[in-house]
């Protein structure tokens, strides 16, 4: 295994409903590492920005129109292969498929109201890390 760092996105949905602190204990309880994190409230712009890789998709609008609709948790965890474990912990995007005891099925309303977010890789990591924490040296 190799220690990795990946990037979180508590989505507005979760963040309304107030499952914010259940889903950090959730992290703590698989031993992940917070290095960074922040509060923030995208804009349409930052959201389109952030997710441009689905632009042209038939959910884009929906999705970015949803993630600058309220303030959202961004944060980096850290620990062994992070990427992996978190997108297990975090179950399948649709939560009458994720799998018993993950955030999606706790927390999810639907396949587009799914709680959380969550690197899928590497190289992906690594540009969402920079986008929402530029120019910052994490420790």
């Amino acid at each position: 295994m190799s220690l990795e760092r990946t990037l979180t996105i508590i989505k507005p949905d979760a963040i309304s409903a107030g499952h914010l602190g259940d889903i950090i204990k959730v992290f703590d309880s698989h031993r992940f590492k917070v290095v960074a994190a922040r509060l923030v409230k995208l804009s349409k712009a930052e959201a389109e920005g952030f997710y441009a890789v689905h632009r042209g998709k038939p959910f884009f609008e929906s999705l970015t129109h949803f993630m600058s609709s309220g303030p959202a948790m961004v944060m980096v965890l850290e620990g062994e292969s992070a990427i992996t474990r978190l997108r297990e912990v975090m179950g399948a995007t649709d939560p009458a498929k994720a799998a018993s005891g993950t955030i999606r099925k706790f927390y999810a309303e639907s396949v587009e109201r799914n709680a959380i977010h969550g690197s899928d890789a590497p190289e992906t990591a690594a540009f969402e890390i920079s986008y929402f924490f530029p120019g910052i040296e994490l420790q």
